[in-house]
């Protein structure tokens, strides 16, 4: 597997990071399961054998899988596993009232992950207002003292915010390395492509989030993309493209894929040993952009499934209804939608949104959800 530097950590990782939000899951109830919703009988395997495999970055957090992620990397990572990999995870910055929260929450992510120090602890989904509190806090003197006695060895953040708020948080610690979602649907959304060469040129490696935005450019691809893409001379995989768009820039350190299945793992490994920077043509890039123009014609809502608004207080399925939204303009089948619509039941659908506000508050897109879920129910029900 095709390795680069990552950033100041003076260590070389994988291209291909593992990502554990999108695990394969067990079918109905996960209530007093150990791994809650997680198929441990899938995913220790398939994690495991992409490690066998050359795939050495793997990446979690403190809430994936209700917070069940942590618990099965842990396990996945004994028996030798876990000298084989660079690890990650993340500080959930919302969890954070106290400065000795900091080092609690820590504490407790060492024991689920069964690990006496974390490679790379990342400052999960800074914005401009949760940057103020954790400075606030005492957050420097916390990474400090991580790096100063071994449990951290890289130090970064991930981000969901405007280009702006990036570039202050960039310039107001010292980094290693730092988590942005790009796709080449989002080059100008986030910290996007300027702030990808902003944390680069100042010596972070670049680790990228949602690759295939959250699967959507590589499930039910419309026929008008797949006959832009059937003009290349070489034929590939939608997944393939999104993929190679990326390992395309030098500044990209890693990119991360939520893999749910063997087969996934064994296509992006296979794509991403073999795609350096300068592995797309001209002719090719100019296709890409014509794919994410279609897309951006037809798309309603920016949304990447990430669930950070779940759960919603009243039960509304957010991410569900606005998948159906896009799905029903993207692929041109509003029947077929508005009997997927009807399927949520009358007790998740938009219409028992009482607009508290609590769905906007956490979105990383920064969505006005509450008008768009009004929009989706005028339009499906």
């Amino acid at each position: 597997m095709q390795k680069r530097k990552l950033g100041k950590c003076g260590r070389e990782a994988s291209l291909l990071g593992f990502g554990c939000m999108r695990l394969p899951t067990v079918e109905g109830s996960a209530e007093g399961r150990k791994f809650g919703d997680i198929d441990e009988t899938k995913a220790i395997p398939m994690i495991r054998q992409a490690i066998a495999d050359g795939v050495d970055y793997v990446d979690t957090a403190y809430p994936y899988h209700g917070g069940k992620s942590e618990l099965l990397v842990g396990e996945a990572l004994q028996n030798g596993y876990r000298d084989k990999v660079t690890l990650a995870t993340k500080l959930p910055v919302w969890a954070v009232k106290t400065s000795e929260d900091f080092e609690r929450i820590f504490s407790e992510q060492l024991e689920k992950l069964q690990t006496e120090s974390i490679d790379v602890y990342l400052v999960h989904a800074l914005s401009k207002d949760r940057w103020e509190e954790m400075k606030e806090l005492g957050l420097f003197k916390f990474l400090d003292g991580l790096r100063a006695d071994g449990r951290a060895g890289c130090i970064g953040f991930s981000f969901h915010d405007e280009l702006p708020v990036f570039k202050e948080i960039v310039d107001g610690y010292d980094w290693d390395v730092c988590q942005i979602q790009l796709n080449f649907m989002d080059e100008n959304s986030q910290a996007g492509m300027e702030g990808l060469h902003y944390a680069a040129e100042r010596g972070l490696g670049v680790i990228i989030m949602e690759p295939l935005r959250g699967g959507k450019l590589v499930k039910n691809v419309p026929p008008e993309v797949q006959a832009i893409w059937e003009q290349a001379a070489v034929k590939r995989s939608a997944a393939e493209w999104a993929l190679r768009w990326l390992a395309d820039m030098k500044e990209v350190s890693v990119i991360l894929s939520g893999m749910g299945s063997p087969e996934e793992v064994e296509e992006n490994m296979a794509v991403l040993d073999q795609a350096t920077p300068g592995c797309l043509t001209d002719d090719e890039r100019v296709l890409v952009t014509q794919a994410k123009n279609f897309y951006l014609d037809r798309t309603k809502v920016n949304c990447t499934d990430c669930k950070y608004c779940m759960p919603c207080p009243v039960g509304v399925e957010i991410p569900r209804i606005f998948s159906i939204y896009n799905d029903a303009s993207i692929y041109n089948n509003m029947e077929e939608a508005k009997s997927h619509y009807k399927h949520i039941g009358e007790s998740g659908n938009a219409s028992q949104c009482i607009e508290c506000g609590q769905c906007e508050a956490v979105c990383p897109q920064n969505l006005t959800i509450i008008q768009y879920l009004k929009d989706a129910h005028a339009a499906l029900s």
